[in-house]
């Protein structure tokens, strides 16, 4: 099975039949925001499901055009050191190999690649890796997008041969929603499972970023498709945000994160969902989103609950540690400035804060407590 991509409204109608009004509201929504899906994902549906999860995921809705936001909420460009290619990390350099994904989620917090003319991914991607090969520093790289499964095989090999004769590269990372979105990428082209295993070696692993937001998405064939990448010697793991009204409840992330370990994907990171423009209907606040999580871990094993919480802030990925009734601690799981990593900061509670800058905008430096690094004015 090949599935058939679906990408306009009109053939999403002539797929399923839609209502005159939510085809008109649907219409209105890609003026701004395209769509993309294909035949297999859409038939995960329950079309009589107005809130139905994996509908949230994929089709557009009106609530997107309401509300702020950025095109570029993590500030991507000032870490892009050359077309494609994005250095703000030590360690992980970034390739944009793709601005094609096997589906739009409508939370993308790179849908500016959906939407600018300007493109900010190459296909020849040649002077990124002279970049890497003369930055030592760089022991992994990130190839992402858009989808690098959206490329030809033999376009993916020739870009993961030239990366493994980089010797200081040890790792690979693939960001990938295709298993979820189209399973099929991997079950229908045993050459892709063969370049895989070939370059993912006991001593260099290929791991791919896999993102489940909602274990509907875990079917029979796409735990197919994650059984063959784990055959292969890959190493699977998942990213997922909290998104609102698609896994916002702590069961839903429960049976996500159990079934995530139960297949043999380790759950990696929890975002907490970016403030890209038209995705704040999808923000759940900060420390709701900590909570649920806390209540969806009661009920794993500690397999399943090794992921970690965390912002993708413009300085770094900032980890939501704790909480108290007046106060929200946070920590510098990565940070930009090597100098900031480990670096503890408690901020008083604000329940309606949905992103970082919100504490950072409202903390009183007279209110905050600093734990263990008492040189903190930098943050305001």
């Amino acid at each position: 099975m090949n599935p058939r991509f679906i990408h306009s409204i009109d053939e999403l109608d002539n797929l399923v039949g839609l209502g005159p009004g939510e085809r008109k509201e649907m219409e209105q929504v890609t003026e701004t925001f395209p769509f993309r899906a294909n035949e297999y994902y859409l038939s995960l549906i329950d079309w009589k499901d107005w809130q139905d999860p994996i509908r949230r995921i994929v089709v557009p809705d009106i609530r997107e055009l309401k509300g702020g936001g950025s095109m570029d909420p993590s500030h991507e460009k000032d870490y892009t050191k050359l077309p494609g290619l994005q250095h703000k990390y030590s360690q992980t350099g970034l390739l944009l190999l793709s601005d094609v994904c096997g589906g739009i989620c409508r939370f993308c917090f790179r849908k500016r690649l959906f939407i600018n003319c300007e493109r900010e991914t190459i296909k020849d991607i040649s002077a990124g890796l002279d970049y890497i090969r003369a930055h030592p520093e760089i022991t992994n790289v990130l190839l992402t997008g858009g989808d690098p499964f959206t490329l030809e095989t033999k376009r993916l090999e020739a870009i993961l041969k030239e990366l493994r004769e980089i010797e200081h590269v040890n790792i690979i990372r693939i960001g990938s929603k295709m298993p979820a979105y189209n399973p099929y990428r991997f079950l229908n082209d045993p050459g892709l499972l063969d370049v895989l295993s070939r370059y993912s070696t006991p001593q260099k692993r290929i791991y791919v970023m896999v993102h489940y937001n909602h274990p509907r998405e875990m079917t029979e064939v796409s735990m197919q498709a994650i059984e063959q990448l784990i055959r292969a010697g890959v190493i699977v793991l998942n990213q997922t945000p909290v998104l609102n009204e698609v896994n916002s409840k702590p069961e839903t992330l429960t049976q996500l994160f159990r079934k995530l370990s139960f297949a043999g994907v380790s759950p990696y990171y929890v975002f907490q969902c970016r403030p890209s423009l038209g995705n704040r209907f999808f923000q759940t606040p900060v420390e709701r989103s900590y909570e649920i999580i806390q209540q969806a871990w009661k009920a794993c094993s500690g397999l399943a609950k090794r992921a970690r919480f965390v912002m993708s802030h413009a300085t770094g990925k900032i980890e939501v540690v704790g909480k108290t009734a007046h106060h929200v601690i946070m920590r510098y799981h990565q940070a930009a400035d090597p100098a900031n990593i480990g670096k503890t900061l408690v901020f008083l509670s604000d329940p309606m804060a949905r992103w970082f800058d919100d504490y950072r905008q409202h903390a009183n430096p007279e209110n905050l407590h600093r734990v263990s690094m008492p040189k903190m004015q930098w943050l305001f």
